[in-house]
């Protein structure tokens, strides 16, 4: 967990994808101390303080989106990998999996659950339990996200309440807290998924991405970084999924065996013609994203802080 966003002199909300690299005019959110835009090739990029990390940044204890950018879903190296091999032995041919071979923590983590239609009892995979090996189809995933992200808004907004009535000392880093989260979950909301066939003169490459703009001038940009590597570039648009900005990092995860790095460039794919076919039906499965009040709220910052909406 890494912090993602910082305060402008306006008192708004930035993200670290929205600003170069190196020391910034924003503030920390929870300390109010300067930060550095932390922008390299190895880590993720965001923010670090200036001065000494504040402990909420340092313990990772600001919220973040449930199963956004980590789908381990907090499980051990241990658990992660008898799950791993679970599937591989059992799930994939949708096995019965024996009540030796499951372990307490998966158990916990809701990764397995009892088939109690045959004797003697066995387990299988629930839909939670298939997103740290990419086996659940991105429709599902919605289904399995969506309910999560509001639930811990919900969370967040009772953690808040809570602290005004109390006039508690933590009051500040609940409402920083709840401006965190809503400020991630607007970003993912407002952006339009794209899926790209790239047909250039080595060969047709595919991309996945999202985007605050017209897909237009996305396009553009796409082939001013590829003219780096490509004599030719041509693109085609395969779809777009509007409010679907949740999806293109699980996507990722999930197709991670057909990604092509282009040099710095890390969002394409090798794919043969089966594989296009699997993909597109994945992605043209979700159903369209229908907005809750909720959301709307979110979207158009329909907030009075003195009387949270959630």
């Amino acid at each position: 967990m890494w912090l993602k966003y910082g305060v402008n002199e306006e008192g708004i909300l930035i993200c670290i994808e929205d600003i170069t690299r190196g020391k910034t005019s924003l503030k920390c959110p929870y300390c109010n101390s300067g930060l550095t835009a932390k922008k390299g090739k190895v880590k993720e990029h965001h923010f670090a303080h200036n001065d000494q990390t504040c402990r909420p940044i340092a313990n990772r204890e600001f919220p973040t989106l449930p199963l956004y950018d980590n789908f381990n879903i907090q499980l051990s190296g241990k658990d992660l990998a008898q799950l791993k091999l679970l599937w591989k032995e059992y799930g994939v041919k949708s096995y019965p999996i024996s009540s030796y071979l499951v372990t307490p923590g998966l158990l916990k983590a809701g990764m397995l659950r009892k088939n109690v239609y045959i004797r003697p009892p066995a387990y299988k995979f629930t839909n939670l339990g298939k997103i740290p090996i990419g086996t659940l189809e991105l429709k599902l995933f919605n289904e399995v996200q969506e309910p999560l992200l509001l639930k811990k808004l919900l969370k967040l907004k009772l953690a808040f309440d809570h602290a005004k009535y109390k006039n508690a000392p933590d009051l500040a880093y609940r409402l920083t807290d709840l401006k965190l989260y809503r400020a991630q979950f607007k970003r993912i909301l407002s952006c339009t998924l794209y899926f790209l066939e790239v047909q250039t003169d080595k060969g047709i490459l595919y991309k996945i991405g999202v985007t605050t703009r017209p897909i237009k001038d996305r396009l553009a940009e796409i082939k001013l970084d590829l003219a780096a590597h490509y004599q030719t570039v041509a693109i085609k648009v395969l779809g777009t999924w509007l409010h679907r900005g949740n999806v293109e990092l699980y996507f990722k995860h999930r197709y991670r065996n057909f990604n092509y790095p282009i040099g710095s460039l890390t969002e394409y794919y090798k794919l043969q013609i089966e594989d296009v076919k699997i993909v597109l039906s994945d992605l043209q499965q979700m159903l369209p994203k229908l907005l809750s009040q909720v959301e709307i709220d979110i979207l158009e910052e329909n907030t009075n802080w003195e009387q949270v909406a959630v």
